[in-house]
């Protein structure tokens, strides 16, 4: 049993509240990505883990706001730390800010998790540098919730150069593109306060995104798409 559980993974177990909850997180209906940016909601995130190793480092918390009908919803925002058996080392406290404390005592991730998807509901996702945060919580909902996350994402990190390709060699992290649009933030590194910067970015881009296509969800993945290929062509 223990070769099975080492071979197929120990499938996770959920209470009964924790399973209804997931369940009912799974029955909800897909939204159209292609409705206008001021008829949606998308929720951009940000991460904060215990190091860059998307293989072994661990998700210790998650910020996310949403973005509703073109404008950022700072009420309807979460931050959460999830429980960790073991605390992250200083060096990477001193980066994020989560103490020990708040580490020991933090949400268990079970619970954490359900919370997120709760609030995300199934409006899409926004991120810059996409790949670090969607594997990261891609992991954690597959190892706790016992599911693979499928879901739409876009990436501002490449948004951002596909609609100011003049700006790209110079602006290539979230720092960068902030600083190009007087854009503040009121703690670096805080996944949340980093979410909110993000969307900030995102609202920045519109007005050069609207002279091109419609603002859609899907626009922005149709660009994405369009930088990518230009940058890492086949």
């Amino acid at each position: 049993m223990q070769l099975l559980k080492w071979i197929f993974g120990a499938k996770p177990e959920l209470s009964d509240a924790q399973a209804q909850k997931l369940a009912r997180w799974q029955a909800l209906p897909e939204v159209e990505l292609r409705s206008p940016i001021d008829a949606s909601r998308y929720v951009v995130v940000d991460v904060e883990t215990s190091g860059l190793n998307v293989n072994k480092d661990r998700l210790i918390a998650i910020g996310a706001v949403a973005v509703v009908n073109g404008k950022i919803a700072l009420r309807d925002s979460l931050e959460i730390v999830l429980l960790q058996q073991r605390v992250s080392d200083k060096q990477n406290i001193l980066i994020h800010g989560i103490g020990g404390t708040a580490q020991s005592e933090g949400v268990p991730p079970i619970d954490a998790l359900l919370t997120f998807l709760e609030f995300l509901g199934r409006d899409p996702l926004i991120a810059f540098h996409v790949e670090f945060d969607q594997t990261m919580i891609g992991r954690a909902i597959r190892e706790y919730l016992g599911f693979k996350l499928k879901h739409p994402w876009a990436d501002l990190a490449y948004v951002a150069p596909a609609l100011f390709p003049e700006l790209a060699r110079r602006c290539r992290s979230l720092d960068h593109w902030m600083t190009h649009f007087g854009i503040g933030n009121y703690a670096r590194h805080s996944a949340l306060a980093d979410a909110v910067a993000t969307a900030e970015l995102l609202l920045a881009l519109r007005q050069k995104m609207e002279t091109r296509i419609p603002v859609s969800f899907q626009g922005l993945r149709d660009m994405e798409r369009e930088r990518r290929r230009l940058t890492h062509p086949i």
